[in-house]
């Protein structure tokens, strides 16, 4: 109803023309809301991955620490068992 009404009051030349003006400027608002959207997801993404690199060196380091103390808990325990088996050992041959 108010589209006939403006073709009617302006005629069709002048409502063409001033539709033809908004789809260019809303084509131009568009693109240009697409590069900044663009522009920001570029951003965004640059930091999530330097966010992961982080945490991954992070994670590297606390394995590596890790992998340190299993290790060195592991010769105590097994120095211990072999040591206490030995003392069987003597112990056996002693006694007979």
């Amino acid at each position: 109803m108010l589209s006939r009404r403006f073709y009617d009051r302006f005629g069709d030349e002048i409502a063409n023309e001033l539709v033809d003006w908004f789809n260019t400027v809303d084509a131009t608002y568009r693109s240009d809301l697409k590069e900044i959207n663009d522009a920001n997801f570029s951003r965004f993404m640059s930091s999530v991955d330097q966010r992961f690199a982080e945490q991954n060196a992070r994670f590297e380091k606390r394995f590596s620490e890790l992998r340190t103390d299993v290790l060195k808990w592991m010769f105590v325990y097994w120095t211990g068992t072999m040591l206490t088996l030995a003392g069987f050992v003597f112990a056996m041959l002693k006694a007979r």
